[in-house]
């Protein structure tokens, strides 16, 4: 058995030295940050985007728009998912293109932002599944009913969730109500001027496309449905349910996704989350290669591994239906108009 370290078992997450679970010249290896391969997976996400939208543009129909909202919703969680790579520095060789890379082309289209996300994010490795785990919420009322699942699908494809979390981040970028609207403005513009400066850049390139309706039905439309039904399903999958919340090869969970999965749910290896946790300083295109090496080494039976995003949703909505009943409230803008208070860090990420 590695050697587990845990001073305080309530307050910080146990670790295990990565040496004890690969060799040096394995963790040297994927270590390695390339110059080109996280390039070319914001590329990857932009081209998938623009596909979608060309697709809707030249064949109009009510298949190919709800296809797209789908690919569109699943690459803006792809695009956060690269903004979390440069929060690790991990996107880039080089840290401040890692960095610039992550602002502007994968965190401000998605009104995100990699340092304030960075800040609230770190919290979340160092006290994983403890009481000061920022997302212990999101994990921490499962597994619940059929039914409660339906209700959060239902809020989340119709735009309510979505909604209701940019409304909060708009609330909480204005500032006190009390303050002159002057001053509310320039509070607006200090914490989400880029946000909204690349999305005006997306709406006017759009229309000198001659798709200015794309902003609104294949890009804002996607952010507020799909992108919320897939970020629940992601959360779901990587802390819920999990069997040792002690043990950190069984306190975070990957899921493996086959190809339908990677290309409406998880894209971009965000499924070997467990792969993330033991090495977060990873470039997430190596986790795959971590995993391979995990699963013939000799701690493979402890490994916390699901076979696909059912299996995961299926433990996670095994609550009896009789237990069925109000639920804690997950969502950060519902936490914030029941008045709890948010941490700084995640009310300007965007998440």
């Amino acid at each position: 058995m590695p050697n587990v370290v845990n001073l305080h078992p309530q307050r910080t997450a146990p670790r295990i030295a990565a040496r004890a679970l690969i060799t040096a010249e394995q963790l040297a290896e994927v270590r390695t940050r390339s110059s080109w391969r996280g390039l070319a997976m914001v590329a990857h996400a932009w081209a998938t985007i623009i596909a979608a939208i060309a697709t809707v543009a030249l064949w109009p129909n009510p298949l190919t728009f709800v296809l797209a909202v789908m690919v569109i919703g699943s690459r803006q969680l792809g695009l956060a998912i690269l903004m979390h790579d440069g929060a690790h520095g991990a996107l880039h060789a080089d840290e401040t293109l890692s960095l610039r890379l992550s602002q502007w082309f994968c965190a401000y289209p998605v009104f995100a932002e990699t340092r304030a996300y960075r800040r609230y994010h770190l919290k979340h490795h160092a006290h994983t599944q403890t009481d000061l785990d920022p997302d212990l919420i999101l994990s921490r009322p499962f597994p619940i009913t059929q039914a409660s699942y339906k209700r959060k699908f239902w809020r989340d494809i119709t735009g309510q969730t979505g909604f209701e979390q940019r409304k909060a981040q708009l609330l909480n970028a204005l500032g006190p109500a009390e303050q002159s609207w002057r001053q509310r403005l320039q509070n607006l513009w200090s914490r989400l001027g880029p946000q909204l400066t690349t999305n005006a850049i997306l709406l006017g390139v759009m229309a000198l496309a001659g798709v200015w309706w794309a902003y609104p039905l294949l890009w804002l439309l996607p952010l507020l449905t799909w992108m919320m039904v897939v970020t629940r399903v992601r959360n779901i999958a990587e802390h819920a349910v999990v069997s040792d919340n002690s043990d950190p090869l069984r306190n975070t969970r990957t899921t493996l996704a086959n190809r339908l999965e990677r290309l409406f749910l998880a894209p971009y290896y965000v499924n070997y989350h467990l792969e993330h946790h033991l090495f977060f300083y990873v470039p997430a295109y190596n986790l795959p290669k971590i995993h391979r090496w995990l699963m013939a080494g000799p701690h493979r039976a402890r490994l916390e591994v699901e076979r696909g995003y059912w299996t995961v949703l299926a433990k996670a909505t095994s609550r009896a239906q009789s237990e069925d009943g109000p639920g804690t409230i997950v969502n950060a803008a519902r936490r914030a108009n029941a008045g709890s208070e948010l941490d700084a860090g995640r009310a300007r990420s965007g998440f």
